[in-house]
């Protein structure tokens, strides 16, 4: 069964989302018959690459919110972190753009390590106040993870992997996606945001049971039909 996300690095719902999905997964019969492919989305594509900003300057600039306000909102959502075991450090949070660490993403995908980079990223960000819009500590999170420096500092400053990202952005606007996290459930059900683990338990053994387990059978005995080895009555 196959679990699309789309998510943006800088975005802490994200976080909270995958969090309490990894969750909800670990205690399913069936988890290993899940396969996540991680999807590009950028909430805002148009911040610099070579200016950090921090999060509360972010929010006031940008979105017009006074820092009070900024600050109370952070907090609110540093509290839900906590909630599902996270540790939030906005005060540390780089706000950049991220096309390059989607970059890594796709990257770590060829290797088969895309959750793993997620999550390192996450906490790059979000935890250890990393610039995930600079080359060299890409490269770092690439080496951590067993990909080849080289390789990553390649991929990270050529185009190798902008169709791709381009492509699940666009995949996303044509599909209505308009905030993340976003869960897209073997192709038939949707869940949107930072869902309990609870409600994400629900819907992949709703969406199991439907697209996946085999077909109940109703037939009643005595039912005539025919086989590769011919016919019965």
């Amino acid at each position: 069964m196959k679990i699309e996300i789309w998510s943006d690095v800088m975005c802490p719902f994200c976080y909270i989302g995958k969090n309490n999905f990894d969750q909800a997964l670990e205690k399913l019969p069936f988890k290993d018959e899940i396969e996540v492919e991680w999807k590009s989305f950028q909430l805002d594509p148009s911040l610099d690459a070579s200016k950090p900003q921090n999060t509360v300057e972010y929010f006031k600039e940008k979105k017009g919110f006074p820092a009070e306000q900024a600050s109370q909102m952070i907090g609110q959502v540093a509290q839900m972190g906590k909630s599902a075991g996270i540790d939030f450090n906005f005060e540390k949070a780089l706000i950049i753009n991220t096309f390059t660490a989607h970059k890594l993403l796709h990257l770590a995908k060829k290797h088969g390590k895309a959750n793993e980079m997620e999550e390192a990223l996450f906490i790059a960000h979000f935890t250890d106040g990393k610039n995930v819009g600079d080359i060299e500590e890409l490269v770092s999170l690439a080496e951590n993870a067993g990909i080849d420096k080289d390789e990553a500092r390649q991929a990270l400053t050529s185009h190798v992997f902008d169709s791709e990202i381009n492509q699940d952005i666009q995949e996303a606007k044509n599909n209505g996606i308009s905030s993340v996290p976003f869960f897209v459930l073997n192709g038939k059900y949707a869940v949107s945001g930072a869902q309990p683990a609870e409600v994400f338990a629900d819907a992949l053994q709703q969406t199991y049971k439907e697209t996946v387990s085999p077909f109940k059978d109703l037939s009643k005995e005595g039912g005539a039909s025919c086989d590769t080895d011919g016919c019965a009555i």
